[in-house]
């Protein structure tokens, strides 16, 4: 499609106001993403659900476990899809532009929560559960590569981070549907698993919808050799009048260089030839590659993933009733939510590395201060010192709600097939964790967050590794200016 026809939200918004725009669309994906990781947290609470898939039993209001591998199974299985989906997306984000790739992602995420609402038994749910991810991982390795595309480097960081608080926001309301359906029929209604996945069927519909009507990535139109349309697309973006003058056809200039740069030194484009760096030349793409899929792994592995899918169950470890456990979790998101909001505000600021380093060493000690207090908790328990039971977890959650607070401000919010491998290492890391999580669980117990606590450790970069050393700092740089670093004989 021209971008310059009149029906194009280009043709009446331009500067900032577009920006909002784009992001506001940018945000409805990440949102659906949020509420498609938050939302197993409280379908695994309910009653006919666990039943229905045959993975426990329930006695006295009480969920008995009997198969961990399923249960984890079931929910790990999506991060499969994931997998498939990003590396499916950007490839196809690359060939038939973004705006195609997002309505594809929306198709799939469509079809997938329509057989997860339906899903009569495990099987079924596991298909869907693949068929869901698949959407996800298109959308995933799409929609941040658009949305960096059309930012202005200045603000690119900002931008992002608002994109996440709205990732949080949807895993905030999965919690909360979750926690008001539950009363339904006293929690044995399928309504309480049914309906929390169908509603994300909403935002879906919304994001199919409209956006056929926003502006292609100008890096992707000129790789095309539309550049006509990528000089538009950039001067609605970047204004054309007084102080922004010519700032449109400098960035044209530097995208137009890059783009010839990749094809005079990349020889080939699959992702065998950048996951092991064939033909890149001084792009060094497979590092690019390899440290993209690592950061993502750690970041999982931090604890992350744990907390927001199996909350409930971390909280029911610190000695919560389940009922409580549900709403403490819940509200441990809204913390969360609001904790992203720092970014927006310190990203752009203080750097990348920086974020990543005092984020690591506040979820280290959380995390084995979260450990000890749920010990200590599980002893008192047992000795039948329920006062200072309570007391230790209570100590427990508020350590949980520091961790997510510190992630949500740091590690939470740090181009098609390049972005795609990002979630390659995201799917990596988030499927095998909920894969054995449930098990670890059930054999360890509160030693897991010590687990979480070594992983947080491992990235603190005291010793200048990994950050320090492997990563450079993207802020205030350009897309452009970055391809050129990483260009550089001195990296």
């Amino acid at each position: 499609m021209d971008q310059r026809k009149g029906c194009m939200v280009a043709a009446h918004l331009e500067k900032r106001k577009l920006l909002i725009a784009i992001n506001s669309v940018a945000a409805l994906s990440i949102f659906f993403f949020g509420y498609d990781q938050g939302m197993m947290g409280g379908v695994n609470s309910s009653f006919d659900y666990v039943q229905t898939m045959g993975f426990g039993h329930v006695e006295n209001g009480t969920i008995t476990v009997t198969n961990t591998l399923l249960q984890g199974g079931i929910v790990s299985v999506y991060y499969l899809g994931t997998l498939i989906g990003c590396l499916l997306g950007g490839s196809f984000g690359d060939r038939y532009g973004r705006i195609y790739t997002i309505a594809l992602g929306s198709v799939w995420g469509l079809v997938g929560a329509t057989l997860q609402t339906s899903a009569m038994n495990s099987n079924w749910m596991i298909c869907a559960r693949l068929v869901n991810g698949i959407g996800t991982g298109i959308l995933n390795a799409i929609v941040p590569a658009w949305a960096s595309e059309v930012a202005e480097y200045t603000t690119r960081g900002k931008f992002i981070a608002i994109e996440f608080t709205l990732n949080i926001f949807g895993v905030v309301v999965a919690y909360w549907l979750a926690y008001g359906v539950s009363f339904i029929d006293g929690g044995w209604s399928p309504v309480r698993w049914r309906f929390p996945i169908g509603f994300q069927i909403i935002p879906l519909l919304v994001l199919l919808g409209i956006c056929w009507f926003f502006p292609e990535s100008p890096r992707w139109l000129c790789k095309v050799d539309r550049d006509d349309e990528a000089l538009y697309i950039l001067q609605r973006l970047r204004g054309t009048e007084g102080e922004d003058a010519g700032k449109a056809q400098l960035e044209l200039s530097d995208i137009r260089s890059i783009v010839e740069l990749e094809k005079a030194t990349t020889h080939g484009s699959t992702y065998y030839h950048m996951f092991f760096g064939i033909g890149s030349g001084k792009l060094h793409v497979a590092r690019r590659v390899q440290l993209c899929i690592w950061l993502q792994i750690l970041q999982d592995w931090s604890g992350i993933a744990g907390i927001t899918m199996f909350g409930p169950t971390i909280f029911g470890i610190a000695g919560f009733t389940t009922e409580k456990a549900q709403w403490i979790s819940g509200l441990n998101n809204i913390f969360y939510m609001f904790a992203t909001l720092i970014c927006v505000y310190t990203l752009d600021r203080i750097g990348r590395r920086w974020t990543l380093w005092w984020g690591s060493v506040g979820q280290a000690l959380a995390m084995f201060l979260v450990g000890g207090f749920c010990r200590l908790g599980l002893n008192s328990t047992a000795n039948g010192d329920i006062s200072a039971a309570s007391k230790w977890g209570a100590a427990a959650a508020s350590m949980v709600y520091l961790y997510t607070f510190i992630f949500g401000a740091t590690w939470l919010t740090v181009r098609a097939k390049g972005n795609a491998w990002g979630v390659v290492g995201w799917s990596v890391g988030n499927g095998t964790l909920t894969l054995v999580l449930p098990y670890i669980v059930s054999a360890i117990n509160e030693k897991l967050l010590y687990i979480f606590g070594a992983c947080n450790l491992i990235s603190i970069p005291h010793w200048y590794l990994p950050m320090w050393a492997f990563y450079p700092e993207s802020n205030q740089r350009t897309l452009e200016e970055m391809d050129m670093l990483f260009a550089s004989d001195s990296l």
